[in-house]
């Protein structure tokens, strides 16, 4: 599937001046595979012009195959390639703001010494304080290890820090939480796991990101035992909050019910694990799990823990094959594993009305425009299609409810009523199957999962009994 080109870039050229000049550099751009968004002319005389080139391309390697071109076709001189997303990230994408005036002696006497003190000896006497009186009333830790960082891997903590910063800037954009990247300089379970423990007295909650499985499944389990604060990984949770969403709304539109279809999933790390525990507890009976060596049941043990629950807990027909093989008959095809693992001739072979969620990035498991000749939704992970499949949908709105009630928790509830949240954001009358999940800029989206997340608080302490052994939810102050 080639790439669109999305990536912006400015080149400044300086050109033999003729009546021509701006048309055949513009035609060197079209010609490698590139739009031209603007041209603003900097300087001419007789002799030459310069002019500032804006256009799309697919990458920064791109952009350089065109300043080639440019030099050898029109006898141009290329002076520099303006990067915007470099521009944008010069300095980082945060930083810290002040909430109340540091101006006069008096506003330092309140909001530093000798008035800071009383506030320390408040919390000292009572610690749960810290959640009214500090930063941990709204503050997330985005913690990472840099092993899993987008579809490049293992490319280490420094080089994960712009995706950090990326998700801390969502999170206030999106929720107002005030979230604060860090990157560990450690692959050592238990010493990040100690690391997050030591720090967490100052967040009021833990969003692990971009840390490689199985690793992840353990260090999330741990710190959910250890920590009085809520510990949720966007890469399992969020994207399976997402996906349920989407589910719930596509199945509106085939008139399918949950418990009467077959789902095969491909790909059973992170995302794929807690996407299949999600759908379980919405309902899904009939649930095929899918890696490398095809698709997992009873009928095999698999060393690793959480592979495993799959293996026991899943495909109840005991069905076992290829991906290619046990899709056949199913009704709604999940994956999130890598691209081009499918075709259309595939995706026919699955039940009518077929629902398709195809989110490796950027390559799909299936091409959309291949699966949307025999299935009835298609959805990916892409913005260039419709349907996209977004974490930025949940993780903000969910980290503003439990920040709200200061939960310590994350519950299944809460991330169902979260999927029902986002799916219910698509009025009845506009769902369609080209719009049956909201884009990450409703205007709404992040209130309404925050507002669910209360409500479900409230019915929980209203009517619902802590089962034992459970650590009870907080309360706001």
């Amino acid at each position: 599937m080639s790439q669109i080109p999305t990536y912006t870039v400015t080149i400044r050229v300086k050109a033999p001046f003729n009546s021509k000049v701006t048309a055949n550099l513009v035609r060197v751009f079209a010609d490698k595979g590139a739009i031209v968004t603007g041209i603003d002319m900097v300087d001419s005389d007789n002799e030459w012009i310069l002019a500032d080139i804006t256009a799309m391309v697919k990458d920064h390697p791109h952009a350089e195959e065109i300043v080639q071109d440019i030099a050898r076709v029109t006898g141009s001189k290329v002076q520099g390639i303006h990067d915007a997303v470099v521009q944008a990230h010069l300095g980082g994408k945060v930083e810290i703001a002040l909430k109340r005036p540091l101006n006069t002696r008096q506003d330092l006497s309140r909001i530093y010494t000798p008035g800071v003190a009383e506030i320390c000896r408040r919390i000292a006497r009572d610690e749960s304080q810290a959640s009214k009186l500090t930063i941990k009333r709204n503050t997330v830790a985005v913690v990472t290890d840099g092993t899993a960082v987008l579809g490049l891997g293992d490319i280490g903590p420094k080089a994960a820090m712009p995706v950090m910063e990326g998700k801390s800037a969502l999170f206030k954009k999106f929720a107002g939480v005030d979230a604060w990247p860090l990157a560990l300089d450690t692959k050592d379970t238990e010493e990040i796991i100690t690391i997050v423990k030591a720090i967490a007295p100052g967040f009021g909650g833990i969003n692990l990101e971009d840390i490689s499985a199985p690793r992840c499944f353990e260090i999330e389990r741990r710190l959910k035992e250890e920590l009085d604060i809520p510990v949720f990984h966007d890469d399992q949770h969020g994207t399976a909050v997402v996906v349920l969403a989407a589910l719930i709304n596509a199945l509106k539109l085939v008139g399918k019910n949950i418990e009467d279809i077959r789902i095969v999933v491909s790909g059973v790390g992170a995302a794929g694990n807690a996407i299949i525990r999600l759908l379980k507890k919405q309902g899904a009976q009939d649930i095929i799990g899918c890696g490398r060596a095809g698709s997992l049941g009873a009928f095999r043990e698999e060393s690793d823990p959480d592979r495993n629950w799959i293996a026991q807990n899943t495909n109840p027909r005991q069905v076992e094959g290829s991906l290619k093989e046990v899709l056949v008959g199913a009704d709604v095809f999940i994956g999130v594993s890598a691209g081009n693992l499918l075709t259309a001739d595939d995706i026919a072979t699955m039940n009518d009305d077929a629902i398709v969620f195809a989110l490796a990035n950027p390559t799909p498991e299936v091409n959309p425009l291949d699966a949307s000749r025999h299935a009835a939704i298609v959805a990916t992970g892409r913005s260039d299609f419709p349907n996209q499949i977004n974490n930025v949908l949940a993780f903000p709105g969910i980290f503003r409810g439990l920040l709200d009630i200061q939960a310590r928790e994350v519950t299944d509830d809460m991330l169902r009523v979260a999927a029902q949240a986002i799916a219910d954001a698509v009025p009845p009358e506009k769902l369609s199957p080209h719009y049956i999940i909201p884009g990450v800029f409703h205007q709404t989206v992040s209130r309404d999962v925050a507002r669910a997340i209360r409500e479900e608080f409230r019915l929980h302490c209203e009517g619902k009994r802590v089962e034992a052994g459970k650590k009870p939810l907080g309360l706001v102050n």
